[in-house]
């Protein structure tokens, strides 16, 4: 578990760099749908983890204007972890500086079938007058509503999947793709990033 303590070190070094560069919002797939499927002790060892992390980072958010977000299913999450994500929420919920997005228990494939879900909900108390179902009013429904597609995906560690994440959101955003894993990410590979992208000729589909 070294490596996940040493990417909660590169996540602070980057959500400071994010901001220097101006970059307004920064989500990070943090915990997965899928990561349940891990051994009981290691979803423990990783639960108590996130709960640490929140813990160390929360005095920096608050101190650096970075305000803390989530995307996913948190339900599933226990008691005491979910007591420290909504104080984290409040406590930096007048953060300027960045947004910072921590997907957790999150999976694209769960994200538009819990979508898809409360349409029908909606549909059955007669929330549409019809079932012309638009992009726009789809994406009313996803977890990322309040937010604008991205822009770039960064992909560490060499892989060129988009591992379930945010299947819908990255239709149209450029991928960036390091050999650099995650926990040895910082602000030089960040800026790398930033320039590549930076160069590219966004066409958006056409």
């Amino acid at each position: 578990m070294i490596g996940h303590a040493q990417g909660a070190v590169a996540l602070q070094n980057v959500v400071r760099a994010a901001a220097k560069l101006g970059v307004k919002t920064l989500t990070v797939y943090t915990f997965s749908t899928e990561n349940w499927s891990r051994s009981e002790e290691e979803v423990d060892t990783l639960l108590r983890l996130l709960k640490k992390n929140l813990l160390d980072l929360r005095g920096m958010m608050v101190e650096e204007g970075v305000r803390f977000e989530t995307i996913g299913n948190l339900a599933r999450f226990p008691n005491d972890l979910l007591e420290e994500l909504y104080a984290t929420k409040e406590a930096t919920k007048e953060g300027k500086q960045i947004e910072l997005v921590l997907a957790m228990n999150y999976g694209g494939r769960d994200e538009i079938c819990r979508a898809v879900k409360t349409i029908l909900e909606d549909l059955a108390k007669g929330e549409f007058k019809d079932l012309n179902l638009t992009e726009s009013t789809f994406a009313r429904y996803l977890d990322t509503s309040k937010w604008k597609d991205p822009e770039l995906f960064i992909r560490t560690s060499g892989e060129k999947r988009l591992s379930n994440f945010l299947l819908w959101q990255l239709s149209y955003s450029e991928v960036y793709i390091t050999e650099v894993l995650w926990p040895d990410f910082d602000e030089k590979e960040l800026n790398r990033a930033i320039i590549d992208f930076q160069k590219r000729e966004r066409r958006c589909g056409k």
